[in-house]
Formats: structure tokens, sequence, C-alpha cells
């Protein structure tokens, strides 16, 4: 067996082109994640260390960035009307789109962002800095063991969240649009993306 063989024993071939050395950490941190400790203390700890990384980087960084694509989603609240903000995981679809699970981390409830985007799919995305308009659509449960494999691809287990939770887990394909945003809902991402 050569040097070059060896990584492919260990990782499967990744058609995206994501470097070795980033699926193998992905591969070692991927089962932490799915821990009690991690599972009761990420919902509050990282959403603060997300937004002082964002500011500090000018929106262009995020933690889950650096090891999968990331993206703040900008959403139009289901009830309230106010813009609301969460930064997620996303898994390209390979043909330009972005598959979101709403994994909570296991938790019981759906994350509102999701009852957001089924209220309103018109939302905003800030990709590494990038400001886009897409539109949601669930995914049907005919393509959900698909979407769930190609998420599993980027992010080994991320489906026992969907497991541990109790619930199905609502996936949605964001498709980016040219049709404008809500005006409330340009000005706060152009906002949060600005700083």
């Amino acid at each position: 067996m050569s040097h070059d063989d060896a990584p492919e024993r260990i990782l499967p071939p990744d058609p995206t082109g994501t470097p070795v050395v980033v699926r193998a950490v992905r591969a070692v941190v991927a089962p932490l994640t799915r821990t009690r400790l991690f599972r009761a203390g990420a919902p509050r700890l990282l959403p603060v260390f997300e937004r002082l990384l964002g500011r500090l980087s000018g929106g262009r960084l995020q933690i889950a960035g650096l090891l999968v694509p990331s993206l703040v989603l900008h959403t139009v609240g289901a009830h309230s009307g106010v813009v609301r903000s969460a930064h997620l995981m996303y898994t390209p679809d390979g043909q330009g789109r972005a598959i979101v699970a709403g994994t909570s981390f296991a938790r019981e409830r759906h994350p509102a962002w999701t009852a957001n985007l089924a209220a309103h799919p018109v939302a905003v995305i800030d990709v590494r800095g990038r400001l886009l308009t897409v539109r949601a659509s669930r995914i049907p449960e005919a393509e959900r063991d698909a979407a769930w494999r190609r998420i599993e691809a980027q992010w080994p287990g991320y489906r026992g969240y969907e497991r541990e939770s109790g619930r199905a887990v609502r996936l949605f394909l964001l498709r980016p649009v040219d049709e404008p945003a809500p005006a409330s809902l340009a000005a706060v991402a152009a906002g949060a993306h600005v700083g």
C-alpha cells in the first residue's frame, strides 16, 4: 500500500475536495459533539462565542465554520415578526443550494428558526460575509434519507441528534433567489454583517 492510499482507508473519498486533515479532525470531534456535556453546554455557550468571533472578524469567521460550512440565517419570527438570527452548519447539496437541519443539539423541541422558515420562507443568509436572499422549502419525506446521507458525509453521526431528540428533525433546502428580502430583514442582516 502506498502512502497516498492510507488516508482514504481512514476516511472515504470526499467529492467536495475537503482536505484530509479537516475530515480527520471532523471524525475525531464529531463524537464529542454528541456527548451529554456538549449538548448541555453548547446551546448556551456557542452563541456567545459565535457573536464574539463574528464581531472580531467582521462577520467572516464562525467557530463551527472552522470545521464545516457554516452560515448565519436571518429569519422573520413566525409569531413576533421580529428578525431573528441563528448560526447554523449547512451542507451543500451539489446544486448551489444549502441543506440545514433543525437538530437543536438533540433537544425535544424544534428550534424556533424552523417555525420562522415555515411561516416566512424568504430569509437572508450570511456566508463568510456574503449576504444572499434565499427561499426555504422543507425537504420532502421521500428525500430525507438522501439528505441525511449527504449531511453525515460531512459530519459523521449527525443524524444521532434526531434519534436522541425523539422527533423528526425538520430539514430545509435553502435556494438563493433574485427577489428582494423584506426590508426589515435585509436591514438587520446588513447590520449584523457589518458588526
